[in-house]
């Protein structure tokens, strides 16, 4: 069972469709209970930083989460639950995130010629070996939605890449601890192998 866990952020719906597509049980849910018994956890989300983390603080989920991550359940973040897991945002300055990992998340700078948000199609950048990407090919294309991108503090965490604008540290693995920014479900065969991948650890 794989918990898909509800604080009022969308994306749910498309997650569980793309896991129920490859026969996974899953349930949406912001219950203690139901979180600690799933064999796995995912955290999506779009919106805003600060929003996000008062809904997640407003019914404790935070608390569950770092319960979770730190029994070393296979974890994770996706899109804005990518950025929940780090220190803190430029989009919500004085807002505490999670801190499961270290690093920031920034704006994108501006670029003439690029728009943001950035929002579209962009190859990944393989490296350190990451779990989700077993069988995925080099330059594999994924599908985005954000203003703001990661830059963790440890590099050797950093699974994936991708170039827009600047360098965006696209998906991270730290333990049993996964995120990306973009977004899987939304991200064709690529993404669906990738969802595999987590089930499968």
């Amino acid at each position: 069972m794989i918990a898909i866990i509800d604080y009022n952020a969308g994306n749910l719906k498309s997650v569980e469709k793309a896991l129920n597509s490859m026969g996974q049980e899953c349930v949406i849910t912001r219950d203690f209970k139901e979180i600690e018994q799933a064999d796995k956890v995912i955290l999506p989300g779009v919106g805003a930083f600060g929003d996000a983390m008062d809904q997640l603080k407003k019914y404790e989920l935070d608390k569950v989460i770092r319960e979770v991550t730190a029994e070393n359940k296979p974890f994770l973040g996706i899109c804005l639950g990518l950025q929940l897991l780090f220190e803190g945002s430029e989009e919500s300055q004085g807002v505490e995130g999670l801190h499961i990992l270290d690093g920031q998340i920034l704006r994108i700078p501006d670029q003439e010629g690029l728009k943001i948000p950035h929002i579209g199609w962009n190859s990944l950048k393989l490296s350190n070996d990451g779990r989700l990407f077993k069988g995925i090919s080099q330059d594999a294309y994924v599908y985005f939605v954000h203003s703001y991108y990661l830059k963790a503090k440890e590099q050797d965490i950093v699974k994936a890449t991708t170039e827009y604008s600047t360098c965006i540290h696209a998906s991270v693995e730290k333990g049993n601890v996964f995120a990306c920014q973009f977004h899987p479900e939304k991200s064709s065969t690529v993404g669906l192998e990738i969802l595999k991948n987590f089930t499968e650890i």
